[in-house]
């Protein structure tokens, strides 16, 4: 269908509540909502930041239908994809989607694409990886999208450096596409996340939209173990004594296995969730818990993406997640309905071994010499990403992982034609080399990353706080839902909560310049304590007494603004 006709001289506000009202049946908008909408519909690039369940979608859905082609929304897993294509309104006036994706045979996705040329498919929902083929990117430019939304915009963070590469390509494939409007949508991002988002993403002067990210009704639990039978008793234990329906979160897939059949044994309707499962069980699974079939799922990270379900009492993780970020979007998945909800992290000393060589995943100096090599072989006839790997003989994942890094370290450029070129006077040892050094970067972060998430588990301090202060947010405590309150005494020493006078000149979101480890972000000031994620060396909490005894330690370079907005 074509974009909705408007009233005679209505405003955009007035429009959206239009369609949201006779369309999908939304009486109301919340304020946020309808400022990023407004914003969409204006052609601004637009990064929007609100917790789970709070209508992230809606802000591309209402606008989709007063625009005046068709909408591209990239989205990390197929069950993702099919919740939001069930989500959708039926009716005459209802928009229709398409998803683009490999459970298609050839005939499905020639239809599919049929019925986009044809103006018929208001929505086209693809993954990245299929943005990495040349034959999709021409059929969308032919369709010519209106904008372009990446959901799940962490994943750009979290995911792209490693596990899922062409999230990094997704600038490239907006460019191909003819260059519309990008909307990005995200539950958790700090504010440094946030900066990567919108550059990795190339996009133009972006408004920010943030909300809150408190959700006081998980209350929030660690717990450390010392023997690993014991750990393994206690998370199957407190899964089944809490409240149903609930997630376990493991590290591995063995160990998701293993927690479903403990429980299984007991009784319980549980079911295991993982990658490496075909992707009809995995919707069994999936269908199972949304209809409340399945008691509890004990997954790995693959599971509960945008998953729509209000009821979940419990997220309980069996070892230490690989970031607060990733942590904080699982646990999001408790208390949508607001009620009561529990989340406790289940770990040991020897878990960050483990996130520390998941973090460490990157192309090595091999591969990367093997494609800066291919890529100055070919610069007579700039070679694309799909001849790079016939001629490396390497996999797609690892050829785009290594041109990414290739690109970052300005050693190679992409253009518009998706054709890799090399930047001229940069030979391929020292590219391969400076490619290199970006993705020792990227794990000092990410390994940096691994410790904040073992201090958020030993820290005595309000878990609230730690947390919220991670993503940006001023959260005094206590919460007095969270172990470490329950376990304060409330006759303690008034003096012990005092913060350090030299807080107050390091605001959360400062950007700040250390004399060892060069630029960096304040994410957070606790009583005697900043954190500050530094460009290349990742995340350092440092003693505000060194701090303020040491005047060239840490120098200010900017003050927090409004972050990443224009107005």
């Amino acid at each position: 269908m074509g974009p909705t006709e408007p009233t005679p001289g209505q405003e955009p506000a007035g429009r959206l509540r239009e369609v949201a009202a006779d369309v999908f049946g939304w009486d109301t908008l919340l304020p946020e909502q309808l400022t990023a909408m407004e914003w969409v519909v204006a052609g601004e690039d637009t990064l929007v930041v609100m917790p789970t369940g709070s209508g992230k979608s809606a802000v591309y859905q209402v606008p989709a239908l007063l625009l005046a082609g068709p909408v591209v929304v990239v989205s990390p897993l197929l069950a993702l994809q099919r919740d939001q294509m069930a989500g959708l309104p039926d009716g005459d006036r209802a928009p229709r989607a398409v998803a683009i994706n490999s459970d298609l045979g050839p005939g499905e996705t020639r239809q599919a694409w049929e019925a986009v040329r044809r103006g018929e498919a208001r929505f086209v929902f693809v993954s990245p990886e299929q943005l990495a083929k040349d034959e999709v990117l021409d059929e969308l430019a032919e369709a010519g999208p209106a904008l372009f939304v990446v959901d799940e915009a962490q994943c750009v963070s979290s995911w792209g450096h490693d596990f899922r590469p062409d999230y990094l390509r997704l600038e490239q494939a907006v460019r191909r596409v003819g260059g519309p409007p990008v909307l990005a949508l995200t539950a958790t991002a700090a504010p440094p996340v946030r900066k990567e988002i919108t550059e990795r993403l190339g996009m133009r002067r972006p408004r920010l939209m943030v909300t809150g990210f408190d959700r006081p009704e998980i209350r929030l639990e660690a717990r450390r173990f010392l023997d690993e039978d014991e750990r393994r008793r206690a998370v199957v234990e407190r899964a089944a004594a809490e409240p149903k329906p609930g997630i376990v979160y493991a590290g591995t897939r063995k160990d998701a296995e293993h927690y479903a059949g403990e429980l299984a044994a007991l009784g319980l309707a549980a079911e295991t969730y993982h990658a490496g499962l075909r992707a009809a069980e995995r919707a069994r699974i999936h269908d199972a818990f949304l209809s409340g079939a399945a008691d509890v799922v004990v997954a790995t990270s693959a599971f509960g993406m945008g998953i729509d379900k209000e009821d979940v009492r419990f997220v309980l993780h069996a070892s230490l997640p690989g970031s607060l970020d990733a942590y904080y979007q699982e646990i999001g998945r408790a208390g949508r309905d607001g009620r009561p909800a529990l989340a406790v992290l289940h770990y040991r000393s020897q878990d960050t071994g483990m996130q520390t060589w998941f973090a460490g995943r990157t192309p090595g100096r091999e591969a990367l010499s093997e494609v800066a090599d291919a890529v100055h072989e070919h610069r007579g006839d700039p070679a694309g990403l799909q001849e790079l790997r016939r001629a490396t003989g390497l996999s797609g994942k690892r050829v785009t992982a290594a041109v990414n890094l290739l690109e970052e370290a300005e050693a190679v450029a992409t253009g518009a034609d998706g054709e890799v070129r090399p930047t001229p006077g940069v030979a391929p040892g020292p590219a391969a080399e400076r490619a290199e050094e970006a993705a020792q970067a990227h794990r000092r972060t990410d390994r940096s990353r691994v410790e904040m998430a073992r201090a958020y588990a030993e820290t005595t301090g309000c878990r609230r706080h730690f947390l919220l202060a991670y993503f940006g947010q001023d959260y005094e405590g206590p919460c007095g839902n969270c172990d470490t309150c329950d376990a304060k005494d409330t006759d303690s020493d008034p003096d012990e909560s005092r913060a350090h006078p030299a807080a107050t000149s390091f605001p959360t979101g400062t950007e700040v310049r250390h004399r060892q480890w060069g630029d960096g972000t304040v994410l957070s000031t606790d009583q005697d304590r900043i954190t500050v994620l530094f460009d290349q060396a990742g995340y350092r909490t440092l003693s505000l007494e060194a701090v303020a005894g040491h005047d060239d330690l840490l120098t200010v370079v900017r003050r927090p603004g409004e972050d990443l907005a224009h107005g």
